[in-house]
């Protein structure tokens, strides 16, 4: 059950790219980077699901290396925070900015393992739907509203989970190929038939 949300042991032969030391720490500038020129605030859960998206599904990296680093990066003055309506936001600051300019170069290389890998992959593939990483990201928010989510959040998290479920099951209802049959029509019969 565990592999089915993406939190079990990785399939063999699937092996994804080898992520460094310091890899983190430099996705996590890198994704900082990305929000400030966007102008747009971000959050310790957000950077994680970047990185994520950044690698398409091939690096999960947990909270318990992101929160850690985030908090290093702030005792280095490269990173400063903000509670923005109750939730906790992050940005780099001039230093970080800075920092981030003279270190293009590697902010950008940390991504290159996942370019190639996902180059392979639809080559060998063609276009393959991983299920996996997405439930695994799914999971992931869902715990983040159990754990830190106020009741009204958590309120709004169950019913749409329950719409995404009844959606779900409209997609098998579909059939195989997506399509649903016409209505009024038997299996078999064309639409000038007359019986």
């Amino acid at each position: 059950m565990a592999g089915l949300f993406g939190m079990g042991q990785p399939e063999r032969g699937r092996g994804g790219p080898r992520v460094r030391r310091g890899d983190v720490r430099t996705a996590i500038l890198d994704v900082l980077a990305t929000a400030a020129r966007e102008d747009r605030p971000i959050n310790g859960y957000q950077v994680i699901q970047q990185i994520a998206e950044r690698s398409d599904g091939g690096w999960r990296v947990s909270p318990g290396s992101v929160y850690p680093t985030i908090q290093q990066l702030q005792d280095e003055g490269l990173v400063e925070a903000d509670d923005e309506r109750g939730r906790r936001t992050i940005r780099l600051s001039a230093a970080g900015l800075a920092h981030v300019e003279e270190n293009a170069e590697e902010l950008a290389a940390v991504w290159a393992p996942f370019d190639r890998s996902a180059a392979k992959d639809e080559a060998r593939d063609g276009e393959q739907v991983d299920l996996k990483s997405e439930i695994g990201q799914v999971m992931g928010a869902v715990w983040q509203l159990v754990t830190t989510g106020s009741e009204t959040q958590r309120r709004a998290a169950v019913q749409i989970l329950a719409d995404t479920r009844r959606a779900l099951y409209g997609v098998l209802a579909d059939g195989p190929d997506g399509e649903e049959p016409q209505a009024g029509l038997e299996p078999g019969t064309d639409e000038g038939d007359e019986s």
